[in-house]
């Protein structure tokens, strides 16, 4: 028969040190725990005094290292919490609340003002809840809080109350877009090769975020034609300076310097000023806005560049067929410009509308902003005289909200007055009329004169949820003749010429429904626009899509789009259908079809998810009597997401693109280099405790840490609970990550910075000895040089080591102080788990690493068990 005297040996005394470690143990309550005091080999004078771990949850007073989960949300980092010993029974003990820990707890601000401290304002007091309970699980070093909803701030899923908001660390900070395009023609037209990007670069200092954006364009044309010359042309601007800060306590934004006008009332301009504003993305996400939507189609692999007012916010390169951009910031809002660069060198524009929801405002609440500052033109130029202006939202009754607000300098004032109404399971609804006054003189193509007139608007949203359907917004503005907003003012100031393109109507709608058990979706977006001095445009994207299976193919799909877009007196219109069918596990294999505009084409594609970072599309067809082969590749790299594309076109043209997104994040903790999500926006870093390759995941596909242990994940978002976890199937070898999570809730643009305990190195079985020839007390803790807890030891000096590596220090630790220091021989001998002696030196009396002792475990685990005193017995109920 087996002998297993020897598990009994080494084993029992571990389960003694978790009981004595205050970790919750499930035990029946009718049952006495009995321990054998003979198994625990308890030398010299070693006394244990078991009676105190009788009751439930006692821990051993001390100072303990934990994370801290309130109502299971894991609080960010680790705290150190003093556990004391309670004054009316020394049998129980309770933990030290400090101020700082509470004040993440989320009380409500009349529950904070009121709370009562001991030890000289250090520790909460016990007792003062009803409904407050603690744990401490010390077999996972966290303290489990749970308190009633009605004692603290509102919360959601993934959403934290102010008091968990973390301004992040300071830092540097350099984001880019970069798009390259070359393209050759066939029959002796011109070759040219473009160069353009965008990005933003910026400081953090504590609240404080500072960027300043730049957008450059390089082109190079060579003709083929010895007449003509080649030509060259370069552009750098720096198109923005500007900073900001959150409020935490108005739930607010404050910025500063080069700005563009964000407003649910008025139409935006350019402005160098200040501006203080409620801010949407600080409210629960049930509560916030959203991000416009923009849509179009693409007859060749093209880059598409939307900008507002000059400025570009948004660059990327997306193959042939219908895209949607969705991923704009929230705070975008007013008239985007789309252009679309196809590769075979054509051009399309249009302008779409991003106008806001509805101005609701929940019953007793204000939303509001206001600005002032000077009118700015591009290239930092000042345009007209000061100006001022505000804007404000009052709930003021349950489903009703009254809104309006101002804005003028000395010869313009505008004002605006609106009411909203939510109409429950109709909808919502909101009507304003916005009135301006006008003041031009002599200098200006329409004399000097006074101008007055008025612009009304009604808008409209609705869930259907019953219909699984969303008109996510739809209005409709009439303005008179006579009206102007203050871009048209500061134009016709500045302008001998007349306006063009008045403004007469406007009507926008975005639709969307799915029949679930039809498999069908729909997806409308049309805008028309009439003018008091042009003719109208129409602009319309609308998408049907079908979702079904055939005989033993599953998920096949066939949509049709239909699409008109006007820019001045161009327009492109046309039919895009598609057809898509499974392939394997990973891949698909498409027809698609483009009619319209005068160039018809059709592909047959094929596309394959290589893994979840990248992925690749090859279509070969035919345009205009002339076949073709296209291939783009994506791939998001822990370093920066690239496209690629490359284009032939028999007799027609050749042409290759690149795009890459990415960023640089610098910090005194160390830096990475990145992909970005958006342009100066929030980032985490990520510290791996310097072990490289360490594979961590936020909301998109896993970043790797750099040769320092450094990672960034730039897909979190502001105010959001977000979360990075290491995926543990893919870590390094010999490679231990003891904490795979964290979470951070961070302010807008903020650089968040979270440690993960990743233990990197061999695994040994050692004995520690100290110089007396004892060993170290049962329970004492082995530290590497990153203090992570490494090992344990046992009541002989056996200790199972993790992160061993060659010529390394590490301290040995009991009653809170470290008392000796162990060498890790170098080299490392073959056999690490032959009982590798190691002595434990006083501290400064370490000598050089010296060659491993291997010392039998067999010797050590074959000591005479002496009998003891008699089992004592243990009542979970004493």
């Amino acid at each position: 028969m087996p002998d297993y005297s020897l598990f009994r040996l080494r084993a029992l005394p571990w389960c003694v040190a978790v009981a004595i470690s205050g970790c919750h143990i499930n035990a029946w309550a009718d049952e006495d725990i009995q321990f054998d005091s003979r198994f625990l080999e308890l030398k010299g004078d070693t006394k244990i005094d078991l009676k105190r771990f009788s009751s439930q949850g006692y821990v051993e007073p001390g100072k303990y290292s934990l994370q801290v989960e309130v109502n299971k949300q894991p609080l960010p980092g680790e705290y150190d919490i003093y556990w004391y010993a309670a004054e009316n029974d020394a049998n129980k003990t309770y933990a030290c609340l400090s101020p700082d820990l509470v004040a993440l707890l989320g009380f409500k601000e009349d529950i904070a003002k009121n709370l009562q401290w001991v030890h000289d304002g250090k520790c909460l007091k016990p007792g003062q809840f009803d409904g407050l309970e603690m744990r401490a699980d010390l077999s996972q070093s966290a303290l489990l809080i749970s308190l009633p909803q009605a004692y603290l701030e509102y919360s959601d899923v993934d959403w934290d109350p102010p008091s968990r908001w973390d301004d992040g660390i300071s830092g540097l900070i350099a984001d880019y877009s970069i798009n390259a395009q070359t393209r050759h023609e066939e029959k002796g037209g011109d070759d040219s090769n473009d160069i353009s990007g965008n990005g933003t670069v910026g400081v953090n200092l504590g609240p404080w975020r500072l960027r300043a954006d730049w957008q450059s364009d390089y082109q190079h044309t060579r003709s083929n034609d010895k007449e003509t010359e080649d030509s060259t042309e370069r552009n750098w601007d720096w198109s923005r300076y500007y900073a900001w800060r959150a409020l935490p306590s108005l739930k607010a934004k404050l910025a500063l310097g080069e700005d563009y006008l964000d407003s649910d009332i008025f139409d935006g301009f350019n402005y160098i000023g200040g501006s203080i504003s409620t801010d949407d993305q600080m409210l629960p996400p049930n509560l916030r806005g959203y991000a416009p939507d923009i849509s179009g189609v693409a007859h060749t692999a093209a880059k598409v560049t939307v900008s507002q007012a000059g400025r570009v916010i948004h660059e990327t390169q997306v193959p042939a067929g219908p895209f949607r951009i969705q991923d704009l910031a929230d705070f975008s809002s007013g008239t985007l410009h789309v252009r679309i660069e196809e590769a075979n060198g054509q051009v399309q524009e249009y302008d779409i509308s991003t106008a806001s929801m509805p101005f609701l405002t929940r019953p007793g609440q204000v939303r509001y902003k206001i600005m002032m500052g000077r009118p700015q033109e591009w290239g930092h130029h000042v345009q007209g005289g000061f100006f001022s202006g505000g804007e404000a939202s009052w709930g003021i009754a349950n489903g009703w909200s009254l809104y309006g607000g101002a804005l003028g300098d000395e010869n313009y004032q505008s004002a605006a007055l609106g009411i909203g109404r939510d109409l429950s399971v109709f909808g919502a609804m909101a009507f304003d009329i916005t009135h301006s006054h006008t003041r031009l003189d002599d200098s200006t193509a329409y004399g000097k004169s006074t101008l007055d007139g008025n612009s009304f608007r009604v808008s409209y949203s609705k869930d259907f949820d019953e219909l699984n359907s969303r008109v996510t917004f739809a209005g409709y503005r009439f303005s008179q003749e006579n009206y102007m907003t203050m871009s048209e003012y500061l134009d016709a100031n500045d302008s001998a010429m007349v306006r063009s393109g008045n403004d007469k109507e406007m009507y926008t709608a975005t639709y969307n429904q799915n029949f679930r058990d039809a498999g069908v979706s729909v997806y409308l977006n049309y805008t028309r626009h009439t003018y008091w001095d042009r003719e109208e445009q129409t602009n319309y994207n609308v998408m049907l899509s079908h979702y079904f299976n055939m005989g033993g193919i599953r998920n096949m799909s066939i949509s049709l789009t239909g699409y008109r877009y006007e820019y001045d007196d161009s327009a492109d219109k046309g039919v895009y259908i598609s057809l898509s069918m499974p392939w394997g596990d990973s891949s698909v294999v498409s027809y698609n079809g483009n009619y319209g505009s005068g160039s018809d084409s059709s592909q047959v594609g094929y596309f394959s998810r290589i893994d979840d970072a990248s992925h690749y599309q090859i279509n070969v067809g035919n345009s205009e009597n002339h076949s073709s082969v296209d291939g783009y590749y994506s791939r998001d790299g822990s370093m920066a997401h690239v496209d690629l594309n490359a284009n032939y076109h028999e007799g027609q043209y050749t042409s290759a693109g690149l795009s890459l997104q990415g960023g640089a994040t610098l910090t005194a903790h160390g830096g990475a280099l990145h992909r970005t999500q958006n342009m100066g926006g929030t980032r985490l870093l990520i510290d791996a405790d310097g072990v490289a390759d360490v594979p961590v995941e936020g909301n998109g596909a896993a970043v790797y840490t750099n040769m320092f242990g450094k990672a960034v994940v730039a897909d979190v978002n502001n105010y959001y609970r977000n979360q990075a976890t290491i995926d543990l199937t893919r870590l390094p070898e010999n490679a231990e990550a003891t904490q795979s999570v964290v979470q951070a809730t961070l302010t807008e643009g903020a650089i968040g910075y979270r440690q993960f305990a990743v233990i990197s190195g061999q695994k040994a079985m050692a004995v520690l000895r100290m110089s007396d020839g004892s060993y170290p007390p049962f329970g004492a803790e082995v530290r590497n040089e990153h203090d992570q807890q490494v090992g344990l030891v046992d009541d002989d000096g056996n200790v199972y080591l993790a992160g061993v590596k060659a010529g390394e220090h590490m301290r040995v630790s009991w009653n809170g102080e470290p008392h000796c220091e162990i060498s890790l021989p170098d080299p490392l001998p073959a056999d690490l788990f032959n009982g590798l002696l190691l002595p434990c030196k006083q501290q400064g009396t370490v000598m050089p690493a010296a060659p491993a002792e291997i010392k039998p475990m067999i010797q050590e685990q074959t000591q005479q068990v002496t009998p003891g005193a008699e089992p004592m017995a243990i009542s979970a109920n004493q």
